[in-house]
């Protein structure tokens, strides 16, 4: 009996030791593990793009990252982690030389980001040698136009959230608004002046030229209150905008609407949750129309000129991707019992729109799935799995916000998953595009 215990008692301690050295894993130990399975599982093994010190990553998903000849990936660096930005946090801009051993070259600064969306930091369509970003200048939100080639850079008057196709114009909408409404998503720095009014009638969504900087208010917060939701008056309400993006012919955009029964507080906030609505307007504002009613649209991707695919809640469906067609009450479900959960979807470049890129948040054991999925033959080809320790929550948890480079044979993304921070790594998708196409 006495032998019996003691063998008891010394197995228990060797569970608790093992299971106290498995908790005491360091994050590189963890993210080896991740590498390990994601390689046995037969995954792509992702190139790594930047590495500490600082961290690294590009933010939204709908933007251009990589330059017309596929050379330079652009990115953003800080060197910490893990609380809200301040209004004296400067956020490096830079971009990594693909041809040159993945070497970051730095190009400005900005004063004017969030974790999410960064500082809109992106190409500017239609020029080989312009980039373009969000910055603070004074008491006033602006964006910078930087030439990689002369290292001249202008100042605009307005930031932009938005760029036409052919990089002619910007759309864009308050930040300090969106600051006080959806803490994470603006920027710190400037008091919304507007701070006191529901539905401002002198802001909203501009329209601004990006050689002259001359710009117009289109849409304002007051128009938007003044549509009704079943009937029931808007007015009360304190309404902002967000995720704003023009049709690929550059004629008609896409926004929602966004507003809360009170102002954010923290002792509120989980109690007040934000109502959305997503409507479509032509480039100057007019023809409104009011796309997704159901106050439950998420992300979304243009699918050419008429019909837009988002994550959404119809009324009287469940939760889903689905195709939204502009002008027209026609909902039509996509990766139905194979897209289950929400994510940020694009259409790989030079597919048709066959191909959709996505990803998801973390699931319950903390991974976050990278994947293609394939409209015709419904497929879905798992690019990997990628771990997201528990401290990337929030405000500023890690999305993988998936982008594909002008070509669409890269995927790259923003991850946590390797012990060094947040990093970009991408991961060649040509072949699994190819090899659908040959069988």
């Amino acid at each position: 009996m006495k032998n019996f215990i003691v063998k008891f008692l010394l197995g228990s301690i060797g569970s608790l030791f093992l299971l106290f050295s498995l908790a005491c894993r360091s994050k590189q130990e963890k993210a080896n593990l991740v590498t390990q399975n994601n390689s046995e599982l037969g995954y792509p093994k992702p190139i790594k793009l930047t590495s500490g010190p600082g961290y690294h990553w590009f933010g939204y998903y709908d933007k251009l990252q990589v330059d017309p000849s596929g050379r330079y990936v652009l990115g953003m660096k800080v060197d910490f982690e893990g609380r809200s930005p301040v209004a004296e946090d400067t956020l490096e801009i830079g971009m990594v030389d693909l041809k040159a051993n993945n070497k970051w070259i730095t190009l400005g600064k900005s004063n004017a980001w969030g974790w999410q969306q960064g500082c809109m930091l992106q190409w500017r369509p239609g020029s080989k040698n312009e980039v373009v970003w969000n910055d603070r200048e004074g008491d006033s939100f602006v964006s910078r136009v930087y030439n990689i080639e002369t290292q001249k850079m202008r100042t605009l008057p307005r930031p932009i959230y938005t760029l036409s196709n052919d990089g002619s114009f910007a759309l864009g909408t308050e930040f300090n608004r969106i600051q006080d409404l959806r803490p994470g998503y603006g920027y710190p720095g400037i008091p919304d002046p507007y701070a006191s009014v529901n539905a401002p009638k002198d802001i909203g969504i501009y329209r601004m030229d990006l050689e002259t900087g001359d710009n117009q208010l289109i849409i304002s917060m007051a128009d938007m209150a003044n549509i009704p939701k079943n009937g029931e008056t808007l007015e009360n309400y304190w309404h902002y905008f967000n995720h704003l993006l023009i049709a690929p012919d550059n004629e008609r955009f896409v926004f929602l609407h966004r507003y809360r029964r009170a102002k954010v507080t923290e002792d509120i906030q989980g109690e007040n949750p934000f109502i959305t609505r997503m409507f479509t307007a032509n480039i100057n504002g007019g023809d409104p129309y009011l796309l997704d009613p159901s106050g439950n649209t998420s992300h979304f991707i243009w699918n050419g000129n008429d019909k837009i695919c988002a994550w959404t809640r119809p009324e009287g469906r469940p939760d889903g991707f689905y195709m939204l067609h502009d002008k027209s009450d026609t909902i039509e479900p996509i990766g139905k019992g194979v897209m289950t959960a929400n994510g940020h979807n694009t259409y790989v470049p030079n597919t048709n729109n066959e191909w959709i890129l996505n990803d998801t948040y973390p699931k319950d054991d903390r991974k976050q799935e990278l994947y293609l999925y394939h409209l015709p033959t419904k497929a879905r080809t798992e690019l990997g799995r990628f771990f997201s320790p528990e401290e990337y929550t929030g405000e500023w948890r890690c999305d993988l916000h998936p982008r594909s480079d002008r070509d669409g044979n890269w995927a790259i993304f923003d991850s946590t998953h390797d012990g060094d921070g947040r990093q970009m790594y991408m991961v060649n998708i040509e072949r699994i595009i190819e090899d659908r196409l040959e069988n």
